[in-house]
C-alpha cells in the first residue's frame, strides 16, 4: 500500500458512510476483518468479520445531511498505515454542532480492503467548557 491507495481507501470508507448500503460497505473490508470503533475493551467490544462489520454499520444508520467527515493519510509503513481527520455532527434541534477528531490504525489485505481497522477518537469541546 502506498500513501495514494490508502488516500483511496479513506475515501470510499467516507463515500460507504453516506450511502448507508451494504455492497459499498463489504468492498471496504476482508471477509475475517476485525473493526474496533470502540478500541478499548479488546475484541469482546470490535466487529469481527465482514458480515458483522455491515451489521453495524446499517443498525443505526447517519443520515448523509446530518453529518461531514474527511480523514488523510499520516503514515504508511507496508500494510499498515495511520490516519487523521474529523467527523463532524452537524446541530439539530435536538443539540449543538459536535466535532471529533479521528486517529484510525489499519492494516490492509494484499488485495488494498482493510483487514483490522481501530478507531481512536477525542471530542472537541468548546474554548469556553
Amino acid at each position: 500500500m502506498d500513501r495514494s491507495d490508502v488516500q483511496r481507501w479513506l475515501d470510499d470508507y467516507v463515500t460507504a458512510w453516506r450511502l448507508n448500503q451494504a455492497e459499498p460497505i463489504k468492498a471496504l473490508f476482508t471477509e475475517g476483518a476485525v473493526y474496533r470503533n470502540q478500541p478499548y475493551g479488546g475484541d469482546a467490544r470490535a466487529e469481527l468479520g465482514r458480515a458483522a462489520i455491515v451489521a453495524e454499520w446499517l443498525e443505526q444508520p447517519d443520515q448523509p445531511d446530518t453529518w461531514e467527515a474527511a480523514y488523510e493519510v499520516y503514515a504508511v509503513d507496508g500494510d499498515r498505515a495511520a490516519a487523521v481527520g474529523y467527523s463532524r455532527y452537524l446541530a439539530t434541534d435536538d443539540g449543538p454542532e459536535r466535532t471529533f477528531h479521528n486517529c484510525f490504525l489499519l492494516r490492509f489485505a494484499g488485495d488494498g480492503r482493510c483487514a483490522e481497522f481501530t478507531e481512536y477518537y477525542m471530542e472537541e469541546q468548546p474554548a469556553d467548557s
